[in-house]
């Protein structure tokens, strides 16, 4: 019971094409993060990997589809319909029914908030100017600092029917 999505983030280098974001239209590094639907607990983190390269399915594909049980699926936006409907729900090719539908939206809305605490941190908001080298690390210790403050900053809660 996982929502899964990809985020970038800005790293200061000139263009190669496979550090190119096109989310930013600039140099960056992707990260996979993956929620409990349940708790809205942090339980997943991968990466960095070349977003010119690696899109949210392939990432995807490589470490966490590997490690989910058989007929285990998480929710997921479009970015990974080349997983569906084996490995994820997502919008367009799993549900039809309008709320289930919208009940999955507020699923991935969620996940979007995290994405979005990560960047609340100002080494994670601006171009990365440091060793690339550490970037991981650096966003491994923003990954616990956000899941330590979500008692005292809780999420939405959702409502989730499998």
């Amino acid at each position: 019971m996982l929502s899964v999505d990809g985020t970038d983030f800005r790293i200061a280098k000139k263009y190669e094409k496979p550090y190119y974001s096109y989310k930013f239209k600039k140099s960056g590094f992707r990260y996979e993060v993956a929620l409990c639907i349940k708790t809205g607990d942090i339980c997943w983190w991968a990466g960095p990997y070349l977003p010119g390269i690696w899109n949210d399915d392939m990432i995807f594909k490589h470490g966490l589809a590997k490690n989910l049980e058989p007929g285990e699926r998480c929710e997921a936006d479009g970015g990974y319909r080349g997983s569906a409907p084996l490995f994820v729900k997502c919008p367009g090719v799993v549900e039809a029914n309008p709320d289930k539908a919208k009940m999955q939206q507020r699923v991935r809305s969620r996940q979007e908030t995290v994405n979005e605490r990560f960047k609340n941190w100002g080494i994670l908001a601006t171009p990365y100017r440091h060793k690339l080298l550490e970037h991981q690390t650096v966003f491994g210790a923003i990954v616990v600092f956000t899941q330590l403050s979500l008692p005292y900053d809780p999420l939405f809660q959702v409502e989730y029917n499998d």
